[in-house]
């Protein structure tokens, strides 16, 4: 068995890292101007939560997180198998969300796309996908 790829490492990392962080901790809070500042606003914006359709555009992406945050949910996140890769002003953060909640427990696999806008990322993209429970093999 080879050995997973990992990337090199790269200046941005940290930065790229510390913005997701402050997704997470946006999300878990349910804080809207702390996820409002962690995403670039524009037409070129996307989010697809678990479940949801495509929303494109920044009110589109900003409402749904103003809904969900109006939601009795009392998300906790625990991310794991995450990696950052980031080429030419673009990043990308793979990971598992760990989702703890009253309705339950489950993973989601995530992948966040940030851009680097005025020397600040941004995150751009967002699509989450819940992951099936794997069966025990006899």
């Amino acid at each position: 068995m080879t050995d997973p790829i990992t990337p090199e490492p790269h200046p941005d990392d940290d930065a790229v890292r510390e913005v997701n962080r402050r997704f997470y901790s946006a999300h878990e809070a349910q804080d809207i101007e702390q996820m409002i500042a962690v995403w670039k606003h524009g037409p070129d914006v996307v989010c697809i939560h678990p479940g949801w359709p495509i929303l494109r555009g920044w009110e589109a992406v900003v409402d749904s997180w103003r809904r969900i945050f109006a939601g009795p949910s009392d998300n906790q996140f625990i991310v794991t198998n995450d990696q950052v890769n980031i080429a030419n002003g673009v990043a990308w953060v793979t990971l598992d969300e760990n989702l703890m909640s009253a309705a339950g427990t489950g993973t989601i696999a995530a992948t966040n796309i940030l851009l680097k806008t005025n020397g600040e990322w941004k995150v751009v993209h967002h699509h989450g996908s819940p992951v099936a429970a794997q069966r025990r093999q006899l």
